[in-house]
C-alpha cells in the first residue's frame, strides 16, 4: 500500500510552513510515498529546489498551489499537464497583481475565468467544526456550515469532473464529525472523496519552529498566540500505517488514482528568447556573427591578433551548438540603448571572460592581453545560458529598465526575485521576541555576532550579552535560532536581474509586484533561473560610472573655455566627447598618489584594509591594482595567501612551484592563487577537472556560506591532486 500526499506547504508559504521543499519531498520518500504535491499558498516559487530534489528520487512530484478566498473558500489547485502549469502560473499572476507586494487577492469568478476550461485539478479542502476558522487573503474568515453546500455546488458547476473533496483527518477529535459532514456533502454533489494532509512540516519534530513561525508572523509573543496555534502537531507527513489507521482505505487509494493523471516536470518547460532582434533573411547564429566580425574590425582596425580570432570561434561555435545566440543579441540590444543615450556602461563578472561580448562593446577587457578560461561564462558541459552583468550609470539606470519594459512589455520581462533568508541576527531577534526574552539583549547578542562566525553561536557571546548560556530557555532559543537559519523570510526583487522571454512570461513563472512602484518580479531567484538554464541579464547600477561622466563634463567643459583657439585651429568647433576608452592606463601620478595610500573616494581601494595595503604593495600598473583589490579578502586572509605574496614580490621568499603545469597558472601571482580563474584552472592541471566540473567548483566555493556544500569538490580535488603526484 502506498498513498500520495496532494496538499502540502513549505517554508515558501512565508512563515506557514517549517520545512524547506527539499526536506518534504527526500521524507515522503523515505516513507515511501508513491508522490508528493508542493502546494504552496497562492506560489511556486518553492518548486524548483523540490524539484531537484525529487530529480534523484523515485518518487513523484505535483506541482499545485493553494488558494484562501476572502469567503473562507480553500482550495488547492494541481498542474497535472504543461497546459495546466500554464494556467496556475497565470491565476498566480494575476492574484498577485491585484494586491501589494507579499498580498493576494482572488474571488470566485475570477477563478473560474481562468481556469474553468482548462485541464487543472481541484481540491475542495472545506473546514469543520473547531477547523472552520480559515486563513484567506491574509484575514481571518470562517465559511458557515449552511454555505458548504451552495460552495460545494458552484465548484461543481465550473470545475464538475476535476474536483474532489479533500478529507483531512488532523486528530483533534472531530474526526467522526468531520467525515459525517464531508460524507454527507459528497453524496449530495456526487463528488469524490480522498484523504489529504495539510501538511506544514516534514516531521513532527519541527512542531516547535512551526509554532515560533505563527507567533512572528502574528507578531506576539507565543505565550499569548493561543487559537493562532494549531492545537497538535499532527499536520506533518505520517507514516502510511498511521494514515491506515485513521482513514478509510478508499480515500488512500483515491489518491494514487489522481497521482496517475499527472504527467508533467518542470524538465518539459521550454523557454524562448527574445527573436525581433534578428534581421529578416539571417538566423541568430548569422546575425550574431555579422555584429561580432564588425565588433572585431572595430577593436583592431589593422587586424585582429591571431589568439583573439580562435577564441571568438571558439565560442561562436559553442554559442551555435547551445543556441545562446539570442540572449547575446539581447544584451547587446540594450548596451547600444545605454551607448545611444550617452549612458557609461560597462560588463563586468564572468562576461569579461568572453571575447565575443569584447567585439560586441559589452565589456572592455581585451582578451589579447588576459589569460581566460571561456568556461566559466558559457560551458557546454553545464548546458545553461552565460550571466552577463552590466553596469550602467546609477543615476540613468532607470532609463534603461524602461526602455526594457518598453521594448518587452511587462507580459515579457520582469525583475527576477531574490529570496530573503533568516541569519544569525534576524533569527535571534525574530525567535527571541517569540519566545519572550528582553528585547535590548537580544539586540546586544545579535550585535556580538559576525559573518565569520558561521552559522553556530558561541557560548562566550552568549554568556557577553547577559544571558545563562546553559538555561533551558536559552537553549531552547539556540536550537530554534539554528532551525530557522536558511528559512526563506521573504521575496525581494533582485538588484537588476532581468528575465526576458518570448512568450508571456506568465505562462513559465507567476509574476507578482514588487514594493517599489511600477516594479514587477517573478517568483523565483537566481539559482532557480540557473537551474532551470532561464536567461538572466543584470542591469546593475555603478555610482563611480556617474562620477566619471560628470568629471567627463567638467574636463570637457574647461578645455572648451580654456583652449578654444586651438581647437579651432584643429578645425573643431567643440572638444571630441570623452569615452572610457580615453583614460590614460599607465599615468605614473596616479600610481604615486596610490602607493601614497591617498585614495580616498578612489573605486575599490579607499577601505581602510585597502590603504593599509597600498604602501606595502605599491602598485605600479593596472595588473597590480588588480591583485591588491583581490588579495585583500576573507579567502586569500584566512587562507594565509597575502604575507607569502608580499614576501615573494619583495624578493625576501623564494618562488617555487611543484610543476611546470602549475607555473603557467600561477606565474603573474608567484605561486600564489588569487583569484577564481586560477582555481579552475588548477583544477584542471592537478587534480584532472574537465572545465564543466572546474566552474561547479567555482560555484560550490561562491555558496559555500550559503549551503556549504563543499564537501563532494574538496574529496575530489585532494584524490585528482594526489593520483598526479601533489
Amino acid at each position: 500500500m502506498s498513498y500520495a500526499e496532494l496538499h502540502c506547504i513549505s517554508n515558501f508559504s512565508f512563515l506557514r510552513g517549517a520545512s524547506h521543499p527539499e526536506e518534504l519531498v527526500q521524507r515522503a520518500n523515505d516513507l515511501a510515498y508513491t508522490g508528493i504535491a508542493l502546494t504552496d499558498e497562492c506560489s511556486v516559487a518553492g518548486i524548483v529546489r523540490a524539484h531537484s530534489a525529487a530529480q534523484e528520487l523515485p518518487i513523484k512530484l505535483v506541482i499545485g498551489s493553494e488558494f484562501n478566498f476572502a469567503d473562507g473558500l480553500e482550495l488547492v489547485v494541481l498542474a497535472p499537464s504543461q497546459s495546466a502549469y500554464a494556467s496556475l502560473c497565470g491565476l498566480i499572476s494575476y492574484a498577485r497583481r491585484q494586491a501589494p507586494k507579499g498580498q493576494y487577492c482572488l474571488d470566485r469568478d475570477s477563478m473560474a475565468a481562468q481556469l474553468s476550461s482548462t485541464d487543472c485539478l481541484v481540491l475542495w479542502t472545506p473546514r469543520f467544526g473547531p477547523q472552520a476558522k480559515v486563513r484567506s487573503c491574509n484575514v481571518e474568515s470562517a465559511m458557515s456550515s449552511d454555505t458548504y453546500l451552495e460552495a460545494g455546488a458552484w465548484l461543481k458547476a465550473h470545475f464538475s469532473d476535476k474536483l474532489w473533496l479533500a478529507v483531512e483527518y488532523l486528530t483533534n477529535g472531530t474526526i467522526r464529525q468531520v467525515f459525517q459532514a464531508a460524507s454527507a456533502i459528497a453524496r449530495q454533489l456526487a463528488l469524490p472523496m480522498l484523504a489529504s494532509g495539510n501538511v506544514h512540516m516534514h516531521s513532527r519534530k519541527r512542531r516547535m519552529l512551526q509554532d515560533v513561525l505563527t507567533a512572528i508572523k502574528n507578531n506576539q509573543e507565543l505565550t499569548r498566540s493561543g487559537f493562532n496555534l494549531y492545537p497538535n502537531g499532527e499536520r506533518y507527513l505520517r507514516p502510511i500505517t498511521r494514515l491506515q489507521s485513521i482513514y478509510p482505505q478508499a480515500l488512500l487509494n483515491e489518491t494514487l488514482a489522481v497521482l496517475e493523471r499527472f504527467n508533467f516536470s518542470l524538465d518539459e518547460l521550454r523557454y524562448e528568447y527574445p527573436k525581433e532582434l534578428v534581421p529578416e533573411g539571417l538566423s541568430p547564429s548569422q546575425h550574431l556573427r555579422e555584429l561580432t566580425v564588425k565588433g572585431m574590425q572595430w577593436r583592431w582596425p589593422k587586424g585582429t591578433p591571431k589568439k583573439v580570432e580562435k577564441l571568438v570561434e571558439h565560442e561562436l561555435k559553442l554559442i551555435k551548438e547551445l543556441r545562446y545566440e539570442p540572449y547575446f543579441l539581447t544584451v547587446d540590444d540594450i548596451v547600444k540603448f545605454g551607448r545611444q543615450q550617452g549612458i557609461l556602461c560597462q560588463g563586468r563578472g564572468s562576461a569579461a571572460n568572453s571575447a565575443v561580448c569584447y567585439c560586441l562593446g559589452i565589456t572592455e577587457v581585451d582578451p589579447a592581453r588576459m589569460e581566460m578560461l571561456v568556461e566559466r561564462f558559457i560551458s557546454k558541459e553545464r548546458n545553461e545560458p552565460p550571466d552577463i552583468d552590466v553596469d550602467f550609470e546609477h543615476e540613468r539606470r532607470e532609463e534603461v529598465i524602461q526602455y526594457i519594459y518598453q521594448k518587452y512589455s511587462r507580459e515579457r520581462a520582469a525583475l527576477a526575485a531574490t529570496v530573503i533568508t533568516y541569519r544569525p541576527k534576524s533569527a535571534i531577534r525574530d525567535v527571541g521576541k517569540a519566545l519572550g526574552f528582553d528585547i535590548s539583549q537580544l539586540d546586544v547578542l545579535a550585535k556580538s555576532l559576525q559573518w565569520w562566525d558561521g552559522r553556530e553561536i558561541d557560548a562566550d557571546r552568549v554568556r557577553e550579552a547577559g544571558f545563562e548560556f546553559n538555561s533551558r530557555p536559552v537553549r531552547q532559543l539556540l536550537y530554534l535560532v539554528n532551525e530557522l537559519i536558511g528559512f526563506p523570510r521573504h521575496l525581494s526583487q533582485h538588484v537588476g536581474g532581468f528575465v526576458i522571454s518570448e512568450a508571456p512570461l506568465s505562462r513559465l513563472v507567476p509574476i507578482e509586484n514588487a514594493a517599489m512602484p511600477e516594479r514587477t518580479v517573478i517568483q523565483w531567484d537566481k539559482d532557480d533561473l540557473q537551474t532551470l538554464g532561464l536567461l538572466k541579464v543584470d542591469i546593475l547600477a555603478l555610482g563611480m560610472l556617474s562620477a566619471i561622466r560628470r568629471s567627463f563634463n567638467l574636463i570637457e567643459t574647461f578645455y572648451q573655455r580654456s583652449s578654444a583657439g586651438a581647437l579651432l585651429a584643429m578645425g573643431l568647433k567643440k572638444m571630441p566627447p570623452l569615452t572610457m576608452a580615453d583614460i590614460p592606463p599607465n599615468d605614473s601620478k596616479v600610481y604615486d598618489m596610490i602607493s601614497r595610500a591617498d585614495t580616498i573616494g578612489v573605486f575599490q581601494i579607499e577601505s581602510r584594509a585597502q590603504m593599509a595595503m597600498l604602501p606595502r604593495l605599491k602598485p605600479r600598473c593596472y595588473y597590480d591594482l588588480v591583485i591588491e583589490v583581490a588579495i585583500i579578502r576573507p579567502g586569500p586572509i584566512q587562507g594565509d595567501m597575502v604575507h607569502p605574496y608580499l614576501r615573494r614580490r619583495n624578493g625576501e621568499e623564494a618562488v617555487v612551484y611543484p610543476s611546470e603545469a602549475v607555473r603557467h597558472v600561477l606565474k603573474r601571482t608567484l605561486g600564489v592563487p588569487l583569484f577564481q580563474e586560477q582555481v579552475m584552472r588548477l583544477a584542471i592541471v592537478a587534480a584532472g577537472f574537465s572545465a564543466g566540473e572546474a566552474d561547479g567548483l567555482r560555484r560550490a566555493m561562491a555558496a559555500w556560506r550559503r549551503r556549504g556544500d563543499l564537501g563532494f569538490y574538496q574529496e575530489r580535488l585532494i584524490t585528482g591532486m594526489l593520483q598526479r603526484g601533489y
